[in-house]
C-alpha cells in the first residue's frame, strides 16, 4: 500500500505541478455553491478540468451501483442511509455534481460500461431482450439503429481489459447462474422480483453485449455475487475491476420487497455495512484500490430528468431523459487510499466520465461518449489525498 508521503512525494516532484495542485484547491474554494450541508463546509472541495494529468497508480477498481434514488434523498439531511451518506461519507470524497445519462435504468449501466448511448427500448428497461439492429456508426464511436443487445463489433471496457492483459468480472445478486440473461428475442422475465429471485438483467450491463455473452468469458467473469468474498482474499485473485450490483431489494429500487424487507435505501445502508467493509478491508483495496459508490438514476423522469457534462441528443435517442435531458443528479462517493476522507468535489461528472476514468486509470483508449470532447474525468479533485 502506498503511503501518504510516496503520494506526496509524486505530487510535489516539480514546482509546475506543486502549483497545479494549489490552482486546483483554490478553484473548487471558489465554487462552493452547490447546496453544500454545513458540516462539509469544514472540509476541503477541489475542482477538475477535462484533462486530467494525474493518475494514483490504482489497480482495482470497484463499481457499486445502486438504484433510483436522487442526490438530495441519499445525501441530504435526514437521508434513510445513515452508513452511506454519513459513516461512509466521512471515510470517502462526495462527487456532488455526478449524475445518472439516462432513463430508464438500462441504458445507465450499458453507459458505465461502453459508452453507448440509449435508444427507445433501452429507455423502456428493453423489456423484451431484443437483438440490437445496427445501420452503423457515428462519432463518438456510437452504433445507430434500435434494439437491447448490442453486436459483437460495439466493444465495452471489458474487452479493453481483457486485450490489454487486465481481468473483469460482474458480480450479481441472486443471479445464481453465471451470465444469466433471458433467451434472444423473449420477454424478460426478470424485470419484477420473486421470492428468492431478485437478479434483474436489465442491472447486468454485460448481457447486453453480444461479444460477452457469445464468449467463454461470461460464464467466467460475470458470476453470482456469492463468488465476490473468494476473489477478495488477495490482490492476485481479484479482478482489476469488478462491477458490483445488489438485488432488486438491496439495491434500493424495491419499497417494500416481494420478501418482506423494507427496501429503499434502508435495505441498501443494509447491505452496504455488509459489502463495503468487505471491500475496503481487502488486500487489493488497501494495496491500490479505489471504490465508486452511485446510483444509476434519480427517482424518475417526472421529478429529476436534468443532464450534465454537455450531455445531448444521441442518434438513437432524441431526449436520453425521456421527458428531458439526462438521468439526473444522484451524487457519487469515491473511497480509497488515494482519497481523503470528508472532502467533496464540485467538478460535474456522469456516467461516461466514470467509464473514461477507468479507461484512464488502465490505460485504455476512450469508448463512445467517454470520449466526448471537454468531458471531465477524475483527477487531483478525487485522487486528493495527498493534495
Amino acid at each position: 500500500m502506498r503511503t501518504e508521503n510516496n503520494l506526496k512525494h509524486r505530487l510535489t516532484g516539480t514546482l509546475a505541478r506543486r502549483a497545479a495542485v494549489v490552482a486546483l484547491v483554490l478553484l473548487g474554494a471558489a465554487s462552493v455553491g452547490y447546496g453544500v450541508s454545513q458540516p462539509q463546509a469544514q472540509a476541503s472541495v477541489a475542482t477538475a478540468t477535462g484533462s486530467t494529468g494525474y493518475l494514483p497508480g490504482a489497480q482495482h477498481v470497484f463499481v457499486i451501483n445502486l438504484e433510483n434514488k436522487g442526490y438530495d434523498k441519499t445525501w441530504g439531511a435526514g437521508s434513510a442511509a445513515p452508513y452511506l451518506s454519513t459513516t461512509l461519507r466521512n471515510q470517502g470524497v462526495l462527487l456532488n455534481q455526478y449524475y445518472g445519462t439516462a432513463h430508464n435504468s438500462q441504458p445507465n449501466y450499458v453507459a458505465e460500461i461502453s459508452g453507448q448511448g440509449p435508444n427507445a427500448q433501452m429507455q423502456a428497461d428493453c423489456q423484451t431482450y431484443s437483438p440490437f439492429l445496427q445501420t452503423g456508426t457515428v462519432d463518438p464511436g456510437q452504433a445507430v439503429g434500435d434494439g437491447c443487445v448490442f453486436p459483437a463489433g460495439v466493444p465495452t471496457v471489458a474487452d479493453q481489459l481483457t486485450t490489454a492483459g487486465k481481468t473483469w468480472k460482474g458480480y450479481m445478486e441472486d443471479m445464481g447462474t453465471p451470465c444469466r440473461h433471458p433467451a434472444l428475442g423473449a420477454i424478460d422475465d426478470t424485470q419484477k422480483a420473486r421470492v428468492g429471485d431478485q437478479y434483474a438483467a436489465r442491472h447486468n450491463p454485460f448481457v447486453y453485449f453480444a461479444g460477452i455473452t457469445g464468449s467463454p468469458d461470461c460464464a467466467k467473469n460475470d458470476v453470482d455475487l456469492s463468488a465476490l468474498q473468494t476473489d477478495l482474499a488477495s490482490a492476485a485473485t481479484t479482478p482489476n475491476l469488478s462491477l458490483i450490483t445488489p438485488n432488486l431489494c438491496h439495491d434500493g429500487h424495491d419499497s417494500p420487497c416481494v420478501d418482506g424487507q423494507p427496501g429503499g435505501l434502508a435495505s441498501a445502508d443494509e447491505w452496504l455495512k455488509q459489502y463495503v467493509p468487505m471491500i475496503t478491508s481487502s488486500p487489493a483495496f488497501k494495496q491500490d484500490g479505489v471504490l465508486v459508490i452511485t446510483f444509476d438514476e434519480s427517482d424518475g423522469p417526472q421529478s429529476d430528468s436534468s443532464a450534465c457534462c454537455g450531455e445531448g441528443p444521441g442518434p438513437n435517442a432524441a431526449e436520453p431523459g425521456i421527458t428531458g435531458m439526462g438521468g439526473g443528479r444522484v451524487g457519487a462517493l469515491v473511497l480509497s487510499p488515494f482519497t481523503k476522507g470528508g472532502t467533496w468535489s464540485t467538478t460535474p461528472y456522469n456516467h461516461y466520465s466514470l467509464l473514461a476514468s477507468i479507461e484512464d486509470t488502465f490505460k485504455l483508449p476512450y469508448l463512445g461518449y467517454a470520449g466526448a470532447p471537454g468531458l471531465n474525468r477524475f483527477g487531483l479533485d478525487v485522487y486528493n489525498a495527498g493534495v
